[in-house]
């Protein structure tokens, strides 16, 4: 297994807050021509799972032997990242597309080793959507490449655990969740005895739960604003920011775009994930559907399940190569 190089990097937010970055490489496939790399996490989590992988080879490991200089962002209340002052500017889905997202490009592209003057984005759940909305406000965006991992744009389908909060947005934004990553590492062995229940989230033939104590490292708990702000959009069906609907915005789009889904993924249905087919304005663009009917993929399949290095990380790769 060859070494891998790491360092860390910590930009401060106009509003406040010090985001966590991390660069991963590997000297031995480094290609200085190819863009960097920069995952971005979804809801209710951090970067640590992109590092990981319960059987085989991490998301980042893979795409680092792949000749990638890789980044993750942990934007803020993910991760590392904390709050530098008690007037720091709250979580919400606007502040993570319009002031984290572009610091930690900027931060990116001024340190990378890489010749390139623009980055790839790969935006796993959440962190795809967060993308799309940096593109529909961005005046002039540094990405060159998009991919989104099981990521929703418009609700054109929604499963039926996320409509619940969709009835008083107010409501979910009025409670604190807390304890979450404690949560998991208590729930996860148990469920794993009765995987209907996981169903919905990940395919428990398709993932090594032995490790969820390591897993659980990835949950965070979500801010009660970015809860409201979820369960707003999910009720609209589009994301309203700064008055720019982001899903017509997504005609004024160029870049090249994978849109990688589980066939059964009961988070983000199909439907919602590949709404964006219909409004993106560039012509690259490309699906990548995992599982078929008998070994089908979930959410979390696309990131820990123990063939995801063979079924997504590697087709990811080449298409990250050949654009």
């Amino acid at each position: 297994m060859h070494l891998l190089a790491k360092d860390e990097h910590h930009p401060r937010t106009r509003d406040g807050w010090q985001l966590h970055l991390t660069r991963t490489w590997s000297p031995e496939h480094l290609d200085r021509s190819a863009r960097p790399v920069v995952i971005l996490p979804g809801y209710g989590m951090n970067a640590f799972i992109f590092g990981f992988h319960p059987r085989g080879t991490s998301m980042l490991r893979h795409f680092a032997e792949a000749g990638f200089e890789m980044w993750t962002a942990n934007l803020r209340l993910q991760g590392d990242a904390r709050a530098v002052h008690p007037d720091a500017g709250v979580p919400s889905l606007r502040a993570f597309a319009e002031i984290d997202l572009p610091l930690a490009i900027d931060e990116v592209l001024a340190r990378t080793r890489s010749t390139a003057d623009t980055v790839s984005l790969v935006g796993c759940s959440l962190g795809g959507s967060i993308a799309y909305a940096h593109l529909a406000l961005a005046a002039r965006s540094r990405v060159g490449a998009l991919v989104a991992m099981g990521s929703p744009l418009r609700w054109v389908r929604v499963s039926p655990l996320l409509s619940l909060p969709t009835r008083s947005p107010w409501l979910v934004g009025m409670f604190k969740m807390s304890g979450n990553r404690r949560l998991a590492r208590t729930l996860l062995p148990l469920l794993a005895k009765t995987p209907s229940l996981l169903s919905i989230y990940m395919n428990a033939a398709h993932v090594d739960l032995s490790h969820a104590v390591e897993m659980a490292q990835t949950v965070e708990d979500a801010h009660p604003r970015t809860n409201r702000d979820l369960a707003r959009w999910i009720g609209a069906r589009d994301m309203i920011l700064r008055g720019v609907n982001v899903t017509e915005a997504m005609s004024r789009c160029q870049q090249p775009l994978l849109v990688v889904i589980g066939n059964r993924d009961g988070i983000v249905p199909e439907p919602t994930a590949l709404s964006v087919l219909d409004v993106w304005g560039g012509r690259d663009v490309e699906v990548l559907k995992v599982g078929t009917p008998d070994d089908w993929y979930a959410h979390a399949d696309l990131f820990i399940g123990n063939d995801a290095p063979q079924a997504v990380f590697e087709p990811v790769a080449r298409w990250l190569r050949a654009h």
